[in-house]
């Protein structure tokens, strides 16, 4: 079989304009595992969002908009080059949302005679929002576009040994300052999605320190597998107990997400004299307005505001060589090299 590549990741609006902004938020909120209520009700939740949603988001993307177009893509086309450079297979590149689409990147593949797909999701933990949409997405355009393609996927990769070193090393150069305190970032997703991806149906945020206690339930736990990959980070990294902690990120709507929130943890920390503050996000593996903007633009405001002296948001692995690596690694491991 001719073996070929597939990176994923979730994708932004064509440009920072209103059209463009709720085009993208429509495809996004109305995913099914996005925001997870009857189609009906996700419709009115939707139509509601987008009233005023598009033109403070567009805002924000014109924060964070480069000459090239948007950092999450044009980090990840890089990626891809990268990538490409290193691997004798094809790769193509998609987005789970918007452009490149992943029915075009599964067309290219096919005319390129692949009908043995390896699936990359460019996120290191297990959620429904974002791996399994992914997966599930590429896994439906290909049975229509492509029906002899068989397709692998790359399992979670949050405590892969390689990753951890690839995310240590590019934080190398910011965890030689001085700072009080290093804040894992992790995008937040509400509680309920947790609770569905239990197994168990009887073990995610059911049981105290549900976390720390062995369970089946975490090959498919978001907060297990951000929590594995904070600790694995401070082993690797030699961070001193009591120097960091994990927060959540990006919550919208009123249900409870995971806790605890970012946006309240950073003014608390300065208050607490944590006033030199690293900040670090490892659920993304490129820039974007969740990291540019919501945490080194906002977060940083409030943090300064609270009482705050020093703020750096480290950035995220984006194109650094050990990322391409792990990558690679991930490629050669599927090809039997």
């Amino acid at each position: 079989m001719s073996k070929g590549i597939l990176l994923v990741n979730l994708g932004s609006p064509d440009s920072p304009a209103g059209p463009d902004v709720r085009r993208y938020l429509n495809e996004f909120l109305m995913d099914e595992r996005v925001i997870d209520v009857p189609w009906a009700l996700r419709r009115l939740i939707v139509g509601l969002v987008l009233i005023k949603r598009p033109k403070e988001s567009g805002h924000a993307y014109e924060a964070v908009w480069t000459k090239e177009g948007s950092p999450l893509v044009v980090t990840s086309k890089n990626v891809h080059a990268a990538l490409q450079s290193k691997v004798a297979l094809p790769v193509e590149l998609a987005m789970r949302y918007q452009n490149p689409s992943i029915e075009s990147a599964v067309e290219k593949l096919a005319d390129r005679g692949v009908n043995d797909l390896f699936l990359i999701p460019l996120f290191p933990h297990y959620a429904m929002s974002s791996y399994e949409t992914a997966v599930a997405r590429v896994r439906e355009v290909a049975a229509e576009l492509a029906p002899q393609m068989k397709i692998s996927v790359q399992l979670p990769y949050y405590d892969r040994p390689d990753y951890i070193e690839a995310l240590v090393a590019s934080a190398a150069e910011h965890l030689k300052q001085d700072y009080d305190h290093l804040l894992f970032s992790f995008h937040g997703i509400p509680e309920r999605h947790v609770k569905k991806s239990d197994s168990s149906c009887c073990h995610c945020l059911k049981v105290a320190n549900c976390c720390e206690v062995a369970s089946p339930a975490h090959a498919t736990c978001y907060r297990a597998q951000c929590i594995r990959t904070a600790a694995l980070f401070v082993a690797k990294a030699g961070v001193p107990a009591g120097k960091y902690s994990v927060s959540f990120q990006s919550r919208l709507g009123r249900d409870p997400w995971l806790k605890p929130y970012t946006d309240f943890e950073l003014p608390r920390l300065a208050k607490e004299g944590r006033t030199r503050m690293l900040v670090i996000c490892p659920a993304f593996v490129s820039d974007c307005l969740e990291t540019i903007e919501e945490i080194g633009i906002r977060g940083r405001d409030d943090f300064m505001v609270a009482g705050g002296k020093t703020f750096a948001q480290i950035p995220c692995m984006n194109e650094h060589p050990r990322w391409i690596e792990v990558l690679e690694n991930m490629t050669k491991e599927f090809s039997g090299h």
